[in-house]
């Protein structure tokens, strides 16, 4: 079955590394004929966050949160794109997620960690999967984990090196088992 996977985007830098990881997850993701839109906090500009979707009167939420909220509430999964500042997960990123809740439960979703040395991000990952697991969209257990990143990737997202294709392929096929056995479960109710 097509899938709907936003890919949520962390960095806002302006020599951003992420976007290449985002542009290849993309379209793996796509490749398998599922839609992957790009959420960027960028072009979204969400203000820190103040008040959850949830707590702005049922209409009167800013534009951008309500289409977002739309958004998270039809998709199937969701990939979270993650580079690792001073060991942690970026604030963008952070600010980002906290904006919504419930339009995340019973929806997994899985990491693509990234950085420029050896690590990949592995250390921001660890933290983000506390994260979304808390947040109600647990976090498959394979990472996608992508060292290097400006000679890994090209900037509009092609590998560079041979063994990063096979482990994005491994990745997408276990996001959308989990993907499609939730949304089954969905159609046949909630626990709450």
């Amino acid at each position: 079955m097509p899938l709907l996977t936003p890919v949520i985007l962390g960095s806002v830098r302006s020599d951003r590394q992420g976007l290449r990881a985002a542009r290849f997850i993309i379209r793996h993701l796509e490749e398998r004929g599922y839609e992957a839109p790009l959420v960027d906090p960028l072009e979204l500009s969400l203000p820190l966050l103040d008040r959850m979707y949830k707590e702005h009167p049922k209409g009167q939420a800013p534009e951008v949160l309500e289409r977002l909220a739309e958004l998270l509430r039809k998709s199937d999964a969701f990939v979270v794109v993650s580079g690792e500042y001073n060991h942690s997960i970026p604030p963008a990123l952070s600010n980002t997620l906290d904006h919504f809740l419930e339009e995340y439960f019973w929806r997994p979703s899985a990491i693509v960690c990234y950085s420029g040395g050896r690590f990949g991000g592995v250390r921001a990952a660890m933290q983000l999967r506390t994260m979304l697991g808390e947040i109600g969209t647990p976090s498959i257990p394979s990472l996608l984990p992508i060292p290097e990143i400006g000679t890994a990737l090209t900037p509009d997202g092609h590998a560079q090196v041979p063994w990063l294709d096979k482990a994005a392929g491994r990745f997408v096929s276990e996001l959308a088992w989990y993907a499609e056995a939730l949304h089954r479960q969905r159609a046949e109710g909630t626990p709450y």
